[in-house]
């Protein structure tokens, strides 16, 4: 059993687990935090995806002992109290839902997305980002690449290039 402690949508936990333990099995059977889904369980779907250090991850393709004093956001701390995260209201909104299964970690990694675009990060579709207004950055074109990429659906994509 190893120790590891996370901050989990704002709140520390200090866990002990087996080192072989996913990050998707902590926070949804010891914190309870079922937002994240498990689809394929092999990276490929994206429906477990949430925010370690405001990157976007695969929850059932990481380790726990791999994210030891980092800071964990899942679907449920994106909100704050009753106040839903601008995405989380967009969906609703817009009504961005099909079956509903993947949504949580569609919106976690839409929230990575639009991070990486404010940090100036760069994709397969950004034709040159300097002097690129952020608005600018944000075509159909390279919203739809960066979305494939930070879900399971880019991953032959990305082995591509």
């Amino acid at each position: 059993m190893l120790s590891t402690q996370l901050t989990v949508n704002g709140k520390s936990h200090t866990l002990k687990a087996d080192t072989r333990t996913k990050l998707f099995n902590v926070l949804r059977e010891h914190l309870q935090l079922t937002g994240s889904k498990k689809g394929c369980d092999h990276g490929q779907c994206g429906a477990c995806t949430v925010l370690v250090e405001g990157r976007r991850i695969n929850a059932c393709l990481t380790l726990v002992a791999m994210h030891d004093s980092q800071a964990v956001t899942t679907i449920e701390g994106l909100a704050r109290g009753d106040v839903l995260h601008q995405l989380q209201a967009s969906f609703l909104q817009h009504d961005g839902f099909q079956c509903g299964y993947c949504t949580p970690g569609l919106i976690c990694s839409a929230a990575g997305m639009l991070s990486e675009v404010w940090l100036s990060v760069p994709s397969h579709a950004t034709v040159d980002i300097s002097g690129m207004s952020k608005a600018d950055a944000l075509t159909d074109e390279e919203i739809r690449e960066r979305m494939s990429l930070g879900r399971g659906f880019g991953a032959a994509r990305r082995s591509n290039h």
